[in-house]
């Protein structure tokens, strides 16, 4: 996810250290740790650490003030349209955790931040897919607009394709087939769901791999769904419970006499 979904910056043999050591962190719920490896001296890095603090809010429920902090200083150092259009990407993306985790009803900011995003990113660009994904969050989530959401993700998911980015393909893959569960398409589904789990035990990312699993036991039958359900518990708690919204989807179903 260009900042947020690091794709090719550590998750390939070759890349720069710095960047496969924050990958590592980040891909085992570490966002505070791969932060703190990121000096904000420069815009990219800057939005690369607001970036991390973002997504820690995304999937622990915690650490608000210190993503707020490192938005506000990505948002100072930004000064061309791409780094200003990131940070509004990253702005947007903050206040889209916030109001789907109750903390605070920030929509209409997140929508405006999304919308400076779309001004300032021009269509083609690798930036421009994360944008399309986050918006088609918005629009399923908060404006439980399916249809929009899924114009949304398949445009996220052609620009991920065209920019080689398959950590944001296995978003796009997800949601995609959340939708088509939610329409009954169950083999459309369980083929989507397969693809993100694939892509993402490719890349090692640890901390997806549970939600990931979780998502495709929905759309398979037993014995196979309680397979997978079971392995997305083991790794749910290898990771101390993050990300947090999983519990409920993990919680096993209450017996009926």
């Amino acid at each position: 996810m260009a900042y947020t979904a690091m794709s090719g910056n550590g998750t390939t043999a070759g890349d720069d250290p710095l960047q496969t050591a924050v990958w590592r962190l980040r891909s085992r719920a570490c966002w505070a740790d791969a932060a703190a490896l990121l000096q904000p001296v420069t815009a990219q890095a800057a939005l690369q650490r607001a970036a991390l603090l973002v997504e820690r809010c995304l999937y622990t429920e915690q650490g608000w003030p210190e993503a707020e902090d490192a938005l506000r200083t990505a948002e100072a150092l930004a000064h061309s349209d791409d780094e200003r259009g990131a940070a509004a990407c990253e702005r947007g993306q903050l206040a889209y955790a916030s109001t789907l985790h109750g903390v605070r009803d920030r929509a209409d900011e997140a929508r405006a931040a999304l919308g400076r995003a779309a001004a300032l990113i021009p269509p083609g660009v690798a930036a421009r897919a994360l944008l399309d994904f986050r918006r088609g969050l918005l629009a399923e989530n908060l404006a439980h607009a399916p249809q929009a959401a899924r114009a949304a993700y398949r445009r996220a998911h052609a620009g991920a394709t065209a920019h080689s980015d398959p950590l944001l393909l296995s978003f796009t893959w997800r949601h995609l087939a959340g939708l088509a569960l939610r329409d009954g398409e169950l083999a459309e589904a369980r083929h989507g769901f397969a693809e993100s789990l694939r892509i993402r035990e490719e890349l090692g990312y640890l901390v997806g791999t549970a939600p990931a699993l979780a998502s495709l036991a929905d759309a398979e039958v037993e014995p196979e769904a309680s397979r997978l359900r079971e392995e997305a518990r083991r790794l749910y708690r290898l990771l101390g419970g993050v990300p947090t919204w999983l519990a409920r989807q993990l919680t096993p179903p209450a017996a009926t006499a």
